[in-house]
């Protein structure tokens, strides 16, 4: 049988920066469809390599293709239509409108929302139409981050790459909107890629995680076999984290039913 053709291929990607190595040579693929999250710790090179899908950073040497082509051989305004990104910081203009900041994609490339499409991608996110008028300032940190997923999806791509994009965000927050970002995955029909340092988040959200450490992908396996003890030694100090602190919990409740 005949394997499809990745959607997403990391084609020997090494990214340099003087004397430092941030990524050391990643070949990977990812198939359309899937949920792909890209975990490790702070400076282990997943935010570089998710930049170069929208070559916010160019690789020193290697290609990164997208549905078969270079993403360097690309008009940077037609990428950026297919690929929607949601930004670690959130990333809203300040002095624009919240439809302004939606409309933001599509313009670039010659085309202007109206406002019924505004409508629909607010209420996609679970935000009220009439916010469409609004500034970023008078939102709060997770509508800013709805927003920001609107953004990203109003040039209905088929890509959605997401770098941190619930760090900024208070637990609650970050559990409902990491929730709806996998419906929307799942509705829209999506091929999602998230960075995050957070283990419980990505075993929660993805299909597949990938562990990098040193510029490396170290691991390469299901929430449930990284659960279930795969992956090596860096994938397992980060799986060990979520599941302390899930012990820790559950030693808690015992001791206070014990109490009681």
């Amino acid at each position: 049988m005949t394997m499809p053709s990745p959607l997403l291929r990391f084609d020997g990607v090494i990214c340099r920066f003087g004397e430092i190595t941030a990524v050391g040579g990643v070949s990977c693929d990812i198939t359309a469809g899937s949920f792909v999250a890209l975990v490790g710790a702070s400076g282990s090179g997943k935010s570089t390599l998710l930049k170069t899908v929208n070559t916010l950073v160019e690789p020193t040497t290697g290609r990164v293709l997208f549905a078969g082509e270079d993403v360097a051989s690309l008009k940077p305004a037609r990428l950026r239509r297919r690929v929607g990104y949601v930004f670690q910081g959130i990333g809203l203009f300040p002095h624009m409108s919240v439809a302004e900041n939606i409309a933001i994609g599509p313009r670039l490339t010659g085309e202007k929302l109206g406002a019924e499409r505004i409508a629909q991608l607010l209420e996609l996110v679970e935000l009220d139409p009439a916010m469409a008028t609004r500034m970023p300032d008078e939102l709060s940190g997770g509508q800013r981050q709805r927003v920001g997923v609107a953004r990203a999806l109003a040039g209905e791509p088929e890509l959605l790459i997401m770098d941190e994009p619930f760090g900024a965000l208070d637990p609650l927050t970050r559990d409902a909107l990491g929730n709806k970002v996998r419906e929307l995955h799942e509705r829209l029909g999506l091929t999602t890629v998230m960075v995050t340092h957070d283990m419980a988040e990505a075993l929660l959200l993805a299909d597949r995680v990938l562990v990098m450490d040193a510029g490396r992908i170290v691991a390469d396996e299901s929430p449930c076999a990284l659960l279930g003890g795969a992956g090596g030694d860096v994938a397992q100090g980060l799986v060990a984290v979520p599941r302390q602190q899930a012990e820790r919990l559950a030693a808690l409740e015992g001791l206070g039913e014990s109490r009681s």
